[in-house]
Parts: structure tokens; C-alpha cells; sequence
């Protein structure tokens, strides 16, 4: 009789399934306080809830901001950096089942650390995936993948186009960020296939852009074109503000891809970072809820261009958008908070 009773506990043991959920541990490490980060954060956070991964139940996720200073000197700049890399550290040591990096410095100056201690990585809002060690900009490599927010300066320019059909010569200012230094240089090669040329200045991160501006406007210049740069989003906006005050006072519209609780360009075409924040829960639940290794996983990024029109900045320029422009466009109006 004790047999058969304990082979029953036996199998009451293996053979009853479990309910007991996992608890996984994420880290988030991120570079510059950005509301389009808290966007993307609360992105990620919703979109893992809708995953299964519930915070405070089987879900425990910490942010660790580092502050990054646009008016830093070189030596700041290099602590910033040594910064990034012992926090990463620190974050390691707290024994992960994931690390989620938003932004190039955190990506770049941690990723080989965090791939080393042999936990997934899973980087986001990179603009371009090379510079953070990508293989391309849909494969990333051996322990991590993530999303990236490129857009191809050839889509980019193409709806500038169609908004500004006169347009022949952009302008763009930038500071020696990477992903505005790379990007750039591609979006003049790209300009010139399609009939256009883009001359720019690069400016220090403490400047302002009135001077670089003012030779970029005797240049001749159709259109100024504000590309992702760290430059005009960490000192609340105030250099993409000064930008668009340019663009009114001598009337050359303004294209950004830059948003923010700002207005004043023609034409938005930027990331939706909201998406961007689902899209990298989407590959961290890939990785924590069905094994999945990093480097199978590749390299994502939105699909669709994020198009915005500023109606009241069209008609204070005297501009009509073209039907092609507002059918694929949101209006501005819905999407600052």
C-alpha cells in the first residue's frame, strides 16, 4: 500500500503541470535624459506586458539614466564615457537575464562587456547599426541584436521632394555625434542621385547654430534639414528651436528629424519611438520567453516612415503641401502631447 501511494506522489510530482511563472530580471542602460527615450521606455514596458511579461509579476525591469551634458568639454565627454563602462559593470554584476541599452554611447562603450559576461543584449535606438559593431544594418552579431531608427536618406529626401518639389539645395547643420557625422556624408551621396545637393556645417556641442546657419542661408539653400543628432535634443531643444526661428525669419522651410513637444518645421519624418520602444520588447521577449539567441534575431527597425505636417507652419510660409504628402502624414496636432 505505501508503494503505491508513494509512486503516486511520484507522479503527481513530474507529471502535474507546473503553474509557478518565471520571474526574468532586465536592466535598461541609457545615455542622455530624452523624452523620446520615456517614450520609448514606456513603449517597451506596455508592449512586454503584452508579452506576458508583467512588471512586478513576471517581470522585475530597472533604468539606469546616465546624464550626458551637451555643454561637457573633451575631458567630461571621456569621464561620460568611462562612466558608461563601469556602469555597465555594475550592471552586470547584478546577474541579468537581459540588458536593454537605449541610444549609441550606451550600445557602444558597453556592448563588449555585456556580450563578454554572456548576457543577451538587446540595443536600441541606434542610428546607425555599423558604429555600435553590427555585421550591417539587419545583422548584428554573436550575443546581441537589437532596433535600429535608421532611415534611408534616399526615403527621406524623396518626401521632401514631393513637399517642396522646388527644392534643390539642403542644408544641414551637425555636431561631431557619429550618427550625424555618418549620416550626412550618405545623405549628400544620396542627394545627388536624386538631383539635389546638401552642404553642411559641423558645429561644436556647445554652439550655437545662428552663425553656422547664416553661411548655410548665403549658400543659397532651398530647405534646412534637421537630422538625428544628440546635438539638438539634449539642451531641451533649444538648438532645433533656433533652427526653426531661421527658417521663419527668412522664410526656408524647415525639415526635421527631430520631435519633441516643438513646432515649427514643414514637414517631420522621424521614428515613432513609441514603436520603437514595441518593437525592442518584441525581440527581448523572443529571447527570454522562447530561447532564442541574440545573433538569430535581426536587426529590426520600423517599417513605415514616420511622416508629420506642421499645417499652421505650412501656412505661415506661404506653402501648400501636396495631396501625395498629407494621404501618407499625420498632422502634428495629434502627436505633441
Amino acid at each position: 500500500m505505501k508503494s503505491i501511494i508513494l509512486a503516486a506522489l511520484v507522479s503527481l510530482i513530474f507529471f502535474t503541470p507546473c503553474n509557478a511563472q518565471s520571474l526574468y530580471k532586465v536592466e535598461v542602460l541609457q545615455v542622455g535624459n530624452l523624452v523620446a527615450f520615456d517614450d520609448l521606455y514606456n513603449g517597451l514596458v506596455m508592449e512586454l506586458e503584452q508579452n506576458g511579461l508583467k512588471r512586478g509579476e513576471t517581470l522585475q525591469i530597472n533604468r539606469t539614466v546616465i546624464d550626458a551634458d551637451a555643454e561637457a568639454g573633451l575631458w567630461e565627454r571621456v569621464k561620460i564615457l568611462f562612466r558608461i563602462k563601469s556602469t555597465a559593470g555594475e550592471i552586470i554584476d547584478k546577474g541579468p537575464d537581459l540588458i536593454v541599452t537605449i541610444g549609441t554611447p550606451a550600445t557602444k562603450y558597453s556592448k563588449d562587456k555585456i556580450v563578454k559576461a554572456g548576457i543577451p543584449l538587446v540595443f536600441t535606438s541606434v542610428a546607425i547599426p555599423e558604429l555600435v559593431g553590427c555585421v550591417s544594418k539587419t545583422q548584428a552579431g554573436p550575443g546581441f541584436t537589437g532596433i535600429t531608427i535608421y532611415m534611408d536618406p534616399s526615403d527621406v529626401l524623396r518626401i521632401a521632394q514631393l513637399g517642396l518639389p522646388g527644392m534643390k539645395k539642403i542644408g544641414i547643420i551637425h555636431s561631431d555625434d557619429d550618427n550625424a557625422v555618418a549620416y550626412t556624408e550618405e545623405s549628400k551621396t544620396k542627394a545627388s542621385q536624386l538631383g539635389l545637393e546638401v552642404v553642411s556645417r559641423q558645429v561644436k556641442m556647445s554652439d550655437s547654430p545662428g552663425a553656422a546657419a547664416q553661411e548655410l542661408i548665403n549658400e543659397g539653400i532651398d530647405a534646412f534639414f534637421v537630422p538625428i543628432d544628440s546635438y539638438y535634443g539634449i539642451r531641451d531643444f533649444g538648438p532645433t528651436r533656433d533652427i526653426l526661428d531661421l527658417s521663419f525669419q527668412h522664410k526656408i522651410p524647415a525639415i526635421s528629424s527631430i520631435t519633441g513637444n516643438i513646432r515649427g518645421a514643414l514637414l517631420y519624418i522621424a521614428p515613432d519611438f513609441r514603436v520603437i520602444g514595441k518593437l525592442t520588447a518584441g525581440h527581448v521577449a523572443k529571447i527570454l520567453k522562447d530561447n532564442a539567441k541574440p545573433e538569430s534575431i535581426p536587426v529590426g527597425r520600423e517599417e513605415n516612415l514616420n511622416v508629420i505636417v506642421d499645417l499652421d507652419a505650412s501656412k505661415k510660409m506661404g506653402i501648400d503641401l501636396p495631396l501625395q504628402v498629407l494621404q501618407i502624414a499625420k498632422s502634428i496636432e495629434d502627436v505633441i502631447r
